[in-house]
């Protein structure tokens, strides 16, 4: 019998990556039609859970297996400069060593010295970084540079990234090479769809609006039900396709959920030393999974609201699991129409709540209803 083949952590790649098919496929034909694929450029977006740094991991993967280098990068502070040093494959080095005078402590003696540590000289542009990494490599391969959480960037990285890029693809363009022989620069970018659709908007920031957008929604209940059937079946346990069935409708079709739901059934089968996934493992599997997805998902996603957001969510609560009409929620917030229907547009950019008929809305985040529920009675 072998290890539990699902692997909720997030970032951590799953044995299976269904219902992202379209984007990795996209990705690989961009790979093979040389300079100047569209697929070259992308934008990944998606809620939190719904596999984008999963997805950002496989497409570095299928790079480096075609021969190109690869750099990923979490936006924060500094982005930028982590860029050129891993292009420039640089570290810290010691550059000079002092040793001072002796001291005892304890009846030891100890020699008390420094260390200074410096960073080897940078290339002045990130475009000089890239351009030296690219002369590096073969032809037609290139880099792949892959950036999560993308709508935590500062401004400045952001245009300072892509005016590199940009030059970078004219100077191959100006290259009397074929297409398939220039090196190759291709960039990946992941975040939350409000925030993307602010820099996409953004005046400067034009370049991200060439790039292919990909929305990560949820996966169809018919192929997670497969994909359970048959990662079970290759990792040495059974299911049966009725409790498949219920697992993935357990699911809801959310990527990290259905990675949670996966992982508990198999383990509350291994708990109980059984080689079959039961309908008890799977009901037993399924509550736990609700539990570390709130913790994990819907926590996050309501501590990242406005508090005007979140007052807009917790009106909804007095008529779930049934839509809640948008004119009552401005009732209970004490608020106008106008201000319910601001953050009515903002929740559903988040893609937390979603229209249910005019004037009503629904919450579309798995499990979601249920936090905003203890929420408001705690």
């Amino acid at each position: 019998m072998g290890p539990n083949p699902f692997k909720p952590t997030a970032g951590k790649m799953p044995p299976i990556l269904i219902g992202r098919g379209n984007v990795i496929d996209a990705f690989g034909r961009g790979l093979a039609n040389g300079a100047g694929a569209p697929e070259r450029l992308m934008l990944i977006t998606g809620q939190r859970g719904s596999g984008k740094t999963v997805l950002l991991t496989e497409l570095g993967r299928l790079a480096r297996k075609d021969g190109w280098d690869v750099i990923s990068e979490t936006a924060s502070d500094g982005m930028v400069q982590r860029i050129v040093e891993g292009l420039r494959g640089t570290s810290p080095r010691v550059t000079r060593a002092s040793i001072g005078p002796n001291a005892s402590v304890g009846g030891a003696s100890l020699s008390l010295g420094s260390i200074e540590l410096s960073r080897p000289e940078t290339p002045l542009t990130l475009r000089a970084a890239i351009e030296s990494r690219l002369a590096k490599l073969p032809k037609g391969k290139g880099v792949l540079i892959t950036i999560d959480e993308v709508q935590s960037a500062s401004r400045d990285d952001l245009v300072a990234i892509s005016t590199a890029v940009q030059h970078v693809i004219r100077d191959e363009d100006m290259n009397d090479l074929p297409d398939a022989q220039k090196h190759g620069i291709a960039l990946a970018f992941a975040g939350l769809p409000i925030s993307i659709d602010d820099l996409v908007n953004d005046d400067v920031l034009t370049f991200l609006r060439r790039c292919v957008r990909y929305d990560l929604g949820e996966v169809r209940i018919p192929d997670v039900k497969n994909a359970y059937i048959s990662t079970v079946n290759d990792s040495g346990k059974t299911i049966s396709e009725k409790d498949a069935q219920t697992a993935a409708e357990a699911s809801s079709g959310f990527p990290f959920m259905i990675q949670l739901v996966g992982y508990y059934m198999w383990q509350s089968a291994d708990v109980n030393e059984s080689d079959v996934i039961t309908a008890e493992h799977v009901s037993i599997g399924a509550a736990d999974a609700t539990y570390a997805f709130q913790d994990s998902v819907c926590a996050p996603a309501v501590r990242s609201l406005t508090a005007a957001q979140r007052e807009f969510m917790l009106a909804m609560v007095p008529d779930l699991p049934e839509p809640s009409q948008v004119a009552h929620i401005a009732e209970r917030c004490h608020k106008s129409t106008s201000w319910a229907g601001k953050y009515r547009a903002s929740l559903i950019a988040s893609n937390l709540i979603e229209p249910a008929g005019r004037g009503y809305v629904r919450i579309s985040m798995p499990h979601l209803e249920e936090y905003l529920q203890a929420r408001r009675e705690a």
